[in-house]
């Protein structure tokens, strides 16, 4: 009964039956959380897999940590800012194994220490009496903006070699929140996965197929969000600090 009413959850219906059963398992009920966690335990296991490039099932200390994970995702969870679980807790999934496994390879590892008593700031050590705090921080505002356009300048060379521009982006973007915060979140997803990243750099496409089985989200949806997810994942893959800003709060 529980699998069959949260299955499809991608549909409009459903996805408002589990952001209910979330938000009971956030208030503390066991029975439904557990019930959650039973019923996306083959989610846990594939993306396990995925992650960790191997064969994982219950006897492995990567679930362990894939299954903490997705609770934790459970808990940290809001219909307000993410609209679909499994791309969410993919991501959290995603970072904690990472952190396990860097934390196994850690003795062999190098020890690098860095010096902090020097200063990055070249300039650190000159002093400037003429110069008042208006004068630095219009100063700094310039350098921000050349910056700005720079960044703007080598982005839309960037999409341009991939078929996109602005212009087109600004037409195909979603136009609703939660669903421009889950095509960030897969684009978050391509970015960080390297056959993912290297399938893009070499075909110039997504590979959709793949994203189907590990985000929960429908092909349609995917396949109409293509061209904003391409972007987003250029954008983060490349060095655009400035632009970033403007989906800072939508990335996990």
């Amino acid at each position: 009964m529980f699998l069959a009413l949260i299955q499809g959850f991608h549909r409009k219906k459903t996805d408002h039956t589990l952001h209910k059963l979330v938000w009971k398992a956030k208030r503390g009920d066991e029975e439904v959380m557990n019930d959650l966690l039973s019923t996306y335990t083959p989610f846990m296991k594939k993306t396990a897999s995925f992650i960790c490039n191997r064969h994982i099932d219950e006897h492995d200390d990567e679930f362990s940590i894939a299954m903490n994970a997705f609770h934790e995702a459970i808990l940290k969870f809001e219909t307000t800012h993410y609209a679909s679980l499994t791309t969410f807790a993919h991501l959290i999934m995603k970072r904690r194994l990472i952190d396990f496994i860097r934390k196994e390879t850690a003795n062999n590892s190098p020890v690098i220490y860095v010096d902090e008593s020097k200063n990055s700031d070249p300039y650190a050590h000159e002093q400037h009496p003429i110069l008042n705090r208006i004068s630095i921080q219009q100063h700094t505002e310039d350098h921000r903006s050349r910056e700005r356009k720079d960044e703007i300048k080598r982005y839309n060379e960037v999409l341009n070699k991939y078929g996109l521009s602005f212009d087109e982006l600004s037409r195909t973007s979603p136009k609703h929140a939660d669903a421009r915060r889950t095509a960030i979140q897969i684009a978050q997803i391509v970015a960080e996965t390297s056959t993912f990243y290297e399938s893009v750099i070499q075909k110039k496409r997504l590979p959709i197929k793949e994203l189907e089985g590990l985000v929960g989200v429908s092909r349609k949806t995917i396949e109409r969000q293509r061209k904003y997810i391409l972007a987003i994942v250029l954008l983060l893959k490349g060095d655009f600090t400035y632009i970033q800003e403007y989906i800072k709060g939508d990335v996990i």
